[in-house]
């Protein structure tokens, strides 16, 4: 019997831990399925539970502090080694019965991950155009890599050396799948996904009253990178505002860019509502306060101070 090179044994392993961790993150319930099937020494399916549920937390966590979650997170988790090394196996055992719509591509993880829910998923052809990407490669560390892990391709690593850059590849990965995603939205194809989102209000409504809860659209406040995180943009007051779920806000403003919404209502005027004709006055007793009333308040106040201090 021939023996698989250890380099190449590295790589089958690897990549099958990837997969079983896209698998947990993107259905729970074909996870939990292959969890019971397989044959766990000392672990019993509620500590699996447990794990399942721990794992989302600091995914939560993790994002909620501004770090990029990767799998050096799950592995600290206690029993999480065994899961995986006997999930992989069982995974090497099915996966010629597995069928394509089972398998997850980076993308489509990526963009089902709690908290990325403003983000399209860019097609491929998008990406693999080199022209769309002009200028990303001076920005990005490990760009290739990134590139690569993005589009679900045969990484050249070398065993250990590899391992220890995993986390900085997958977080320039994000970097790099947001940077081309503010990019694809500009795009008629982005528009048309974005624009569906945006009618099924998955980006919220607006506070403010007199806007009557109007849609809004994720924008940034920079082009550039880790100036500002994402805001939203209301078309009918024409304002920004933080989102309200807290999940949204480990997001850069940059992946999303300053020209979407504005792009948006140019190619599709017809979705652009009115402006507000209603603001909110203030009254007093049923009277509007005139602009320099509190002006007035403020020099008399100050006026009498003076008169006190003489006496």
């Amino acid at each position: 019997m021939s023996r698989v090179p250890p380099r190449q044994d590295h790589r089958e392993r690897n990549n099958l831990r990837k997969r079983v961790m896209r698998m947990q993150c993107s259905s729970r319930a074909r996870v939990g399925y292959h969890l019971d099937k397989l044959h766990l020494d000392n672990v019993r399916v509620d500590e699996i539970r447990l794990y399942c549920l721990r794992r989302d937390q600091i995914i939560l966590s993790s994002r909620q502090q501004g770090y990029a979650t990767c799998s050096k997170d799950y592995i600290r988790l206690p029993f999480l080694s065994h899961i995986v090394t006997q999930a992989a196996a069982h995974l090497a055992r099915v996966g010629s019965d597995m069928s394509s719509s089972e398998e997850v591509s980076w993308i489509n993880w990526f963009c089902g991950l709690r908290g990325n829910e403003y983000f399209c998923e860019v097609d491929e052809d998008y990406i693999q155009d080199k022209f769309n990407l002009t200028g990303l490669s001076d920005m990005i560390p490990h760009y290739k890599k990134a590139l690569d892990m993005i589009l679900d391709l045969e990484p050249d690593d070398d065993g250990d050396d590899a391992q220890g850059q995993n986390d900085l590849v997958e977080q320039a990965a994000e970097m790099l799948y947001g940077l081309i995603h503010a990019r694809y939205i500009l795009t008629n194809r982005g528009l048309a996904m974005m624009l569906e989102k945006y009618q099924n209000s998955e980006f919220g409504t607006c506070i403010r009253v007199f806007c009557e809860n109007q849609l809004m659209l994720p924008i940034g406040l920079s082009d550039n990178p880790g100036e500002s995180m994402v805001k939203l943009y209301c078309p009918k007051c024409q304002d920004v505002y933080v989102p309200k779920s807290s999940r949204y806000h480990h997001i850069d403003g940059a992946y999303f860019g300053t020209s979407f919404p504005h792009m948006l209502f140019m190619v599709h005027p017809e979705y652009r509502p009115k402006p507000s004709p209603s603001s909110f006055i203030p009254r007093l007793y049923g009277f509007k306060i005139h602009p320099l009333a509190y002006q007035l308040q403020v020099e008399a106040s100050v006026h009498w101070k003076e008169s006190r201090k003489r006496a």
